[in-house]
């Protein structure tokens, strides 16, 4: 599966904008499967979504992200701020498939306390699981990368990639280099951890999104600093081989 990780400086409460760049970057590669965005891609991190999150039912970015993953039959990832049919606010990973014209999301669970998510947002309780060209993938959004039972490869969280979209800050750049190794290596999967570049009212981001195999080895990874569309490809016969070759799994707890 060719996967392309959309590196991207967003522009603060700007959907249009956001939007233009997003299709940009994928204009630069026009072959691929599945496109990952960062984290709040069409506003960024917004902590007090009144009067920038839109409802889901009318989000422009969300009507962009279906719309040109059926144009193109691939499929399209990234979270968005928006406001559900219940009136609650949601950090919502969207997982839109332009083949099958199917539309997933999980709500993040882990809501970052340290910097306000907890107030405005409701968290979401339940795993995301989505089969794509023979690959089961696990969403999760930013903080949840901390939290490693929340992902744990299980007999009911059986996964082969795990799509972790972010809004990770370069000051702490160095738990996202760790953790999203770590992720790929005690649970024997891929990790696509796609974060942003720029700046927005708290914090600067440098981006560094990646892909990791099931041995910690970086696939792919972007330049720091810049937005960058970058392609690489991910083998299920060569996760397959790893994890019947090493079964780790069969001792979790």
């Amino acid at each position: 599966m060719k996967v392309v990780m959309l590196q991207t400086d967003i522009s603060w409460a700007k959907p249009e904008e956001n939007i233009r760049h997003a299709q940009q970057l994928m204009d630069e590669m026009p072959d691929g499967d599945l496109y990952v965005l960062p984290e709040m891609w069409s506003t960024g991190f917004v902590t007090q979504p009144e009067g920038i999150a839109s409802d889901e039912v009318n989000d422009k970015a969300l009507s962009w992200m279906c719309q040109t993953a059926q144009e193109r039959k691939c499929a399209i990832s990234g979270s968005l701020a928006v406001k559900a049919s219940d009136g609650t606010f949601r950090n919502r990973h969207y997982f839109m498939d332009g083949r099958a014209g199917e539309t997933y999301y999980y709500d993040k669970h882990h809501l970052f306390t340290y910097g306000g998510e907890n107030s405005y947002y409701t968290p979401g309780q339940q795993h995301t699981i989505v089969n794509y060209m023979g690959f089961r993938l696990l969403l999760q959004t930013c903080y949840d990368l901390r939290f490693p039972c929340w992902s744990r490869y299980a007999d009911k969280l059986e996964y082969d990639a795990i799509i972790c979209v972010a809004n990770w800050p370069s000051s702490r750049q160095s738990a996202w280099q760790l953790l999203i190794r770590a992720r790929a290596i005690e649970n024997q999967c891929y990790m696509i951890g796609v974060n942003r570049v720029g700046d927005d009212q708290r914090c600067h981001y440098i981006g560094a999104s990646a892909v990791i195999d099931v041995t910690g080895r970086t696939v792919a990874q972007c330049r720091r600093g810049n937005p960058q569309a970058l392609m690489c490809d991910i083998q299920m016969e060569e996760l397959r081989r790893r994890r019947e070759k090493f079964r780790v799994l069969d001792d979790r707890d």
